[in-house]
């Protein structure tokens, strides 16, 4: 099978949409921004290159891309550059897998939600009650927002959602190649 080169896929030499560095609402006004001075015909290009960072607020950008496409019938396509990690991952999650791309050398790594919480207990035990019921069910509605993505990221690909919970804990890295292969994006150039 030949190498795939830039010139099978010309539209990602030049993304409309360059996001780089944590995602945060920075990144959010960023893309925003960029996606309303994007050329208004033919398909969007938005390449990423991230560590991590706010899950919610990849989602938002996220539902941006569906809504671009389920609305105006916008072609969006994902190019993934170096390290498209945690919630750049979620973010890739967005695009079908036949629209997501990575460059020779890019990572993936995808990994169960993390959170840090204390929980102070002080005052009437009713109320207690209510402050550990109130943590436990933000808890329980984390989990089900990180299976919704983990079910997102892997439909359409050769990956059970299984396997993808079974690795997250440890934080599952994939590389370019071994994505492709397992049909998480459709090609590497």
């Amino acid at each position: 099978m030949p190498d795939t080169n830039v010139n099978d896929y010309p539209l990602l030499a030049r993304p409309h949409v360059h996001l780089a560095g944590p995602v945060d609402h920075a990144m959010y006004e960023s893309f925003r921004n960029q996606v309303l001075g994007a050329p208004a015909d033919g398909p969007l290009v938005v390449s990423i290159s991230t560590l991590g960072g706010d899950p919610e607020v990849a989602r938002a950008m996220g539902d941006d891309i569906r809504l671009l496409r389920d609305y105006t019938g916008r072609e969006a396509l994902f190019l993934g550059k170096v390290a498209v990690y945690s919630a750049g991952s979620t973010f890739m999650s967005a695009f079908p897998v036949d629209k997501r791309f990575l460059t020779k050398g890019t990572r993936l790594m995808l990994h169960e939600r993390q959170m840090t919480s204390t929980i102070e207990l002080s005052g009437p035990l009713k109320m207690l009650v209510a402050t550990l019921k109130a943590k436990l069910h933000e808890i329980e509605t984390s989990v089900e927002i990180e299976e919704e993505g983990f079910r997102a990221i892997v439909a359409g690909s050769q990956v059970p959602f299984e396997e993808l919970v079974q690795k997250a804990p440890a934080n599952w890295y994939i590389g370019a190649e071994e994505a492709k292969a397992r049909g998480l994006v459709l090609d590497v150039i």
